[in-house]
């Protein structure tokens, strides 16, 4: 018996199918396998891959700590004098300028006087010949042929004389014009000039637009700073303050307080402080422009970070601590600031390393890579000399 050869073309549709499918199904689980393997090394390399955050440290360090106040003011004489003209009067000299160191009483210039002159020598004779009238009458009187009322009223007569001749002397020797003060001629008024005349101004407050000459003592200089209201607890009469001006560069000058003022100002909030200048090199003029530091508080042996390592947020103050390549976060108590660098009073010690830049990218217990080379400080640190 002979047997045919299965005819494949005669299979159903459906044996095919499911032969592609389980085909397709092997392959599926061939390639999740491999990725499953392949996934968990790469997030294994991919953890290990993670860069530590690039960071600058600063070491905390010990030294003097001065609280400060700080503030602008333009510097002035203390003793300033407006001299004015005491009589009308023609210019005959002038005999000062600016620049002019002068001492009290000096002539700076001088008027003619002639009109005060005459009225001198009018009332002198007046005076005399009240001066004989009542030696005579005295003499009779002593007679009794005088009552003692008329010796009385030339009496009186006699004592007004005598001080209308005083005041036309006094009104004469104002013709002179003194300094009252010794000091530098600081300005002079443009109308002083030999034959100009000059007339008092009466009423008018002395100032430096009505007065001839302004004659200042160029060693007492003085500042007045309006201090804000929540400042009064700190200040205090000798404190210290150092000063600095643009016109004389890279140089400080001393000062302290002389003055502070009870009245506090309800429109702005502030008190006048009145800072005199101990140390002035013979360099400041009045009208420069003073920056001023009030030192208010002194510790010689402070622990120190700069502004810069606080984090920004609510809440107490915070820093980074760098911990083994790791930022740890820290909460510090706060005392005394003075410019870039605050004091720690309490969570850091000696020689810790914080971030100063690039907290913004670190978070607590992240690595960290320290990109400067912090100096480390020394374990004391002799204080700054005390300003003033």
């Amino acid at each position: 018996m002979i047997r045919s050869k299965p005819d494949t073309r005669a299979l159903p549709a459906a044996f095919y199918r499911l032969a592609f499918a389980a085909l397709v199904l092997a392959a599926g689980f061939a390639l999740a396998a491999c990725g499953k393997a392949n996934g968990d090394n790469g997030a294994k390399e991919g953890a290990e891959a993670v860069p530590a955050v690039p960071v600058e440290v600063a070491a905390t360090r010990r030294a003097e700590m001065a609280a400060i106040y700080t503030g602008t003011a333009p510097i002035e004489s203390e003793r300033k004098a407006f001299v004015m003209p005491k009589v009308k009067g023609e210019i005959r000299a002038v005999l000062a300028d600016e620049g002019a160191r002068v001492r009290a009483g000096q002539v700076l210039a001088r008027l003619d006087g002639d009109q005060l002159r005459l009225e001198v020598a009018l009332a002198e004779a007046t005076m005399r010949k009240l001066e004989r009238d009542y030696a005579r009458n005295l003499e009779l009187q002593q007679k009794g042929l005088v009552s003692a009322t008329a010796i009385d009223n030339l009496k009186y007569e006699l004592e007004a004389a005598k001080a209308t001749w005083d005041l036309a002397r006094l009104q004469l020797s104002y013709t002179e014009i003194r300094s009252p003060i010794s000091g530098t001629v600081t300005q002079r008024l443009d109308v002083v000039k030999v034959g100009n005349t000059v007339t008092p101004v009466g009423g008018v407050i002395e100032s430096a637009d009505s007065s001839l000459f302004v004659v200042e003592d160029l060693d007492s200089l003085i500042l007045r700073v309006n201090v804000p209201e929540r400042e009064l607890a700190k200040l205090s009469v000798g404190q210290p303050a150092e000063l600095a001006f643009d016109a004389v560069p890279d140089r400080s000058f001393a000062g302290k307080i002389a003055l502070i003022s009870p009245y506090i100002d309800a429109g702005t909030a502030t008190f006048p402080v009145r800072i005199r200048v101990t140390e002035t090199g013979g360099l400041l003029r009045p009208g420069m422009f003073a920056r001023v530091a009030i030192v208010y508080e002194r510790k010689p042996d402070a622990l120190q970070i700069p502004r810069t390592a606080l984090l920004d947020g609510d809440g107490p103050p915070k820093v980074f601590v760098v911990q083994d390549g790791k930022a740890a976060e820290r909460s510090v108590q706060l005392g005394l600031s003075n410019g870039a660098m605050i004091e720690i009073v309490s969570g850091l010690k000696d020689g810790e390393q914080v971030v100063v830049v690039g907290q913004g990218a670190v978070k607590p217990g992240a690595a960290v890579r320290i990109v400067n080379t912090p100096a480390r400080p020394a374990a004391r640190q002799a204080p700054a000399a005390a300003a003033g």
